[in-house]
């Protein structure tokens, strides 16, 4: 009898879970296909004899593999699994045809048409993983992985807003799936659909393919479109269409394999294969990496789940969310020296500082822990940045102080439609799953999964009481409180009471993160050159990708650089770095977030005869953030989830007392001198001429740029740079909002006229003097406690009193009048 191969791995990985951990009865369990032991003769397998040794992709006993080994059956190739996924010739032993042609069964039935090296290839794994991850497969295409277009947009923004607000520019030309309407809630499509009527520039329902590069000549006439060549040959080499440069800690597959397989950061493969042993740019194992019940091995170490360090082969850039995750901040240093005296190797082309994780990361949590199917897949839809597909907040899981996750509204932490906190009925929880996502791993739903702001089940986060279970991918079952029972068993610090309860606007107000973020990566200044005059030549990653042949491989997979040069070579600067004390804006959702540099572009463009046709140039957009006609700096603080969370949060006083938290910059921009002046050092008289004719400029002008990087608005709200260019909500805090932060100067109101000008104060100072007490600071703390309840107390007394006594004079009055 014939198996639907999607639905049969639905009912065995399912019924496998369950039978495991008791949830199936015995009358469920009898239904269900199942095997204890293979039944599959897999010394047929021809592949095997060339690659001894090789590992198994999946448990020969795992539901998966049974059913692939089914189709294997079916195909007239029984044991041979390889090829159902391969594609190939299994009744040839040599290698030249083996590797060619596949199985005749395959050419009118779902499976390969072709020998395929990396069957994840989005260019053709429709033939292979699509056969039963249909809807991912489809999906593919619109996820922004593939599309990369919240990276276009900025980079183009910061050369003059060359396509403005619009993010209708990918790497390919796609167009949205209408199979959205089947992957999702029914009130996950309805919010959706809000969203996407409020922030159509995001949500675009085609894209067009990023322009092609231009050659030097046309850099001459319009040095703008050197944009181009600095996206191809720099940017956009981490997309899941492209295999990407193999550099240590890029090493990748392309597609599905582009996460689901392993690869180290030094690329070599480490399995039982001969064949392979030794060879860079392989995966570190042959085995698939995904779900819990999915245990990849490797020197006899058993784990489950994509680590950490998978995403962050491409989430390296930007936000640098992956190195961030793990503690990784960038430096331009290579200290501490290694074992052998030489500097620190670098990882992604950089060398690193090493502060906190992410308290999740501490934890065991993976990234695919948070982040859900839709989210990293696509739902089907066209996202032009991460926020768009993004569909969790932090109060799905930890809630707030007065409620529950399941007590909460629908779009709660993600008003991106909306300025005020969401209201309305609670969104409870989901008994079911999506029916796509049941053939990972299943758990049991308790009391019921929690659900997503914006209205889908989180598949791996139950209610249990009222207290919720996280099932991580890495095999740990963690027990959270919510923050409301937390604070009921009066478990809630101090510090947390006052800023969650006593000061409720922070949670109504502010992203978790905006207090709960230990760190944020800050790159001022990126100043780009894009040189033509050396004749240089250097590989376009989109037309490599895009010339990808029957087997999927594309032309830097096949070693085929030469294939696809462009002109010029790219070379990436930057002003400094920072980390600590990030500035707060207005993000996307409406909510008050920390920020970094997006991209503060500063273009240098040099001709093919050596001209300088652009020199330190800042774009300048008319008629935005704030601007008139003359233009505002395209150099951009994009409002950012650090990923660097931590139990104990900012001080209040990194707030509210730092010029930097209000957007005014470090040290309230006052440090750094005005950069649009170009610097000589060297010999000079007392009132600074240059006594050397010989003399060079030490740091040459920044002409558009008077003023620090880090200072984006100044004391009257003018904007000074513009502050996320992706959703319309982001903006710098308004002149209302920064005075409401703006608590410095606040011991000065009391010292002022310490000892002296108040004769009370003067007694009680010198009192103090004479009893020769110290205060430290809690008990200044409590001092300043106890004057402002006396303060309180001798108003309310005092308001109390005048209205008694007015009422008492009204009284008379009336009684007067009355006689």
């Amino acid at each position: 009898m014939k198996v639907n191969l999607t639905k049969y791995l639905l009912l065995v990985t399912g019924a496998l879970f369950f039978i495991a951990t008791g949830f199936l009865d015995k009358d469920s369990v009898e239904q269900v296909p199942k095997f204890t032991q293979s039944k599959h003769d897999l010394s047929d397998n021809s592949c095997v004899s060339c690659h001894k040794g090789l590992e198994a992709i999946r448990d020969v006993h795992s539901g998966m593999m049974q059913a692939i080994l089914e189709v294997a059956d079916e195909a007239g190739i029984k044991g041979n699994d390889c090829v159902v996924c391969h594609g190939g010739n299994p009744k040839s032993f040599s290698e030249k045809e083996s590797h060619k042609g596949t199985v005749a069964y395959f050419k009118n039935n779902p499976g390969p048409k072709n020998f395929y090296p990396d069957p994840g290839s989005p260019w053709i794994n429709k033939n292979t993983c699509g056969t039963c991850h249909e809807e991912q497969v489809k999906t593919q295409f619109t996820s922004l992985m593939f599309t990369e277009a919240g990276k276009i947009q900025g980079s183009l923004w910061g050369f003059g807003g060359l396509n403005g607000y619009k993010h209708d520019v990918g790497n390919f030309n796609v167009t949205s799936n209408k199979l959205h309407e089947t992957l999702g809630t029914e009130k996950y499509s309805a919010y959706m659909q809000e969203i996407e009527a409020e922030e159509g520039q995001v949500f675009p329902k085609t894209m067009v393919e990023l322009p092609p590069a231009p050659t030097a000549d046309e850099v001459e006439l319009n040095p703008q479109l050197a944009v181009y060549t600095y996206l191809r040959q720099e940017c956009q080499r981490c997309h899941t269409g492209s295999k990407g440069r193999e550099k240590r800690g890029d090493y990748r597959g392309m597609g599905c394999s582009s996460c689901h397989i392993p690869y180290s950061n030094e690329g070599y493969y480490e399995g039982g294969d001969s064949l392979l042993q030794g060879k860079k740019g392989k995966p570190l194992v042959h085995s698939i990496q995904s779900t819990r019940e999915c245990k990849v091995e490797v020197h006899g170490k058993k784990y489950s789940g994509i680590p950490v360090e998978t995403c962050t082969t491409c989430h390296d850039r930007g936000k640098r969310i992956g190195t961030s995750y793990q503690g990784l901040m960038e430096t331009a240093y290579g200290s501490p020296f290694m074992g052998d005296g030489g500097k620190q190797e670098k990882l992604h082309t950089k060398n690193y500082l090493h502060l906190h994780a992410d308290i999740h990361l501490d934890k065991g949590m993976l990234c695919q822990d948070c982040h859900t199917s839709l989210d990293v897949h696509s739902d089907g839809r066209l996202a032009g940045t991460t926020l768009a597909p993004v569909e969790i907040e932090c109060q799905d899981c930890h809630g707030t102080p007065q409620k529950y996750p399941w007590e909460l509204p629908l779009g709660y932490g993600d008003e991106v439609a909306s300025e005020v906190p969401a209201t309305g009925e609670e969104r409870g929880v989901a008994k079911e799953k999506l029916e796509h996502t049941k053939q990972g791993t299943n758990y049991h739903p308790q009391d019921g999964f929690l659900l997503s702001a914006r209205g889908n089940p989180i598949e791996n986060a139950v209610r249990k009481g009222n207290e919720v279970i996280l099932h991580t991918a890495g095999g740990k079952d963690l027990e959270l409180k919510p923050l409301k029972k937390i604070y009921e068993d009066g478990e809630l610090s101090e510090e947390g009471e006052i800023a969650m309860v006593n000061v409720s606007k922070h949670i109504d107000q502010l992203e978790c993160y905006s207090c709960h973020a230990d760190w944020a990566p800050q790159c001022y200044g990126c100043h780009i050159k894009i040189d033509y005059s050396t004749g240089e030549q250097h590989p376009d990653w989109l037309a490599m990708s895009k010339d990808h042949d029957s087997s999927g491989l594309t032309a830097e997979a096949r070693g085929e650089y030469e294939k696809h040069l462009i002109d010029g070579k790219v070379t990436e600067q930057r002003s400094y770095l920072r980390w600590e004390n990030p500035p707060l804006v207005i993000n996307g959702e409406h909510r008050v977030s920390p920020a970094i540099p997006g991209c503060q572009t500063t273009v240098t463009v040099i001709g093919k005869n050596g001209n300088a046709l652009l020199s330190n140039h800042i774009f300048k957009i008319p008629n935005v953030e704030g601007a008139d006609t003359s233009g505002q700096l395209a150099i951009d603080i994009s409002p950012v989830q650090p990923h660097t969370t931590s139990k104990k949060s900012r001080a209040c006083e990194s707030c509210h007392t730092n010029p930097q938290s209000m957007g005014y910059g470090i040290d309230g921009g006052t440090t750094f001198a005005n950069p649009s002046q170009a610097y000589v050092v060297d010999l000079t008289s007392p009132d600074g001429a240059i006594l050397s004719d010989s003399h060079k400029v030490q740091i040459n002008a920044i002409p558009n740029l008077e003023v620090d990087w880090s200072r984006f608005v100044d004391e009257n709200g003018v904007q000074k740079q513009t502050v996320g260019h992706h959703f319309s909500g982001s903006r710098p805090l308004n002149n209302e909002e920064r005075a409401n932060l703006d608590r410095r100067g606040v011991c000065a109101s009391c010292h002022q006229s310490l000892p002296e000008e108040n004769l009370a104060v003067s007694l009680l100072y010198h009192m103090k003097e004479v009893s020769g007490k110290k205060y430290d600071k809690d008990e200044h703390n409590s001092l300043i406690y106890k004057i402002l309840n006396v303060s309180a107390w001798v108003q309310a007394l005092a308001i109390l009193g005048v209205f008694i006594f007015m009422t008492l004079i009204i009284r008379k009055l009336r009684q007067k009048l009355s006689k």
